[in-house]
């Protein structure tokens, strides 16, 4: 699935209802939150800090879907095309970091 496919789903669900988008501030308020649950998942998983008991059970990849989830309706609302901007963000990782990291060898 591309980008654009997964913004026109997101845009789907949203439109449905009267209220629509919701503010940037609001959407980058709500990112936060998702962010911090994932944060406190990963915490509960692979970090120091037990979950509380009968506390419910979550999965990781439903905790980022959950971010890109807004994060896809942020951009949505801004009309960014995210294939595009993932695109352009690829070229820049791949020009200025390219001498960066050390390669995997062949083996």
């Amino acid at each position: 699935m591309s980008f654009g496919d997964a913004q026109r789903q997101v845009d789907d669900w949203i439109s449905q209802f009267e209220e629509g988008y919701w503010k940037p501030l609001s959407m980058l308020a709500r990112v936060t939150e998702e962010v911090g649950e994932l944060a406190r998942l990963l915490n509960h998983e692979y970090g120091e800090k037990p979950k509380k008991p009968g506390e419910a059970p979550q999965e990781v990849g439903e905790e980022i879907a959950d971010v890109v989830f807004v994060l896809l309706a942020l951009a949505n609302s801004l009309e960014i095309d995210m294939d595009e901007a993932f695109r352009k963000v690829m070229e820049k990782y791949r020009s200025r970091d390219a001498g960066r990291w050390t390669p995997k060898r062949a083996d």
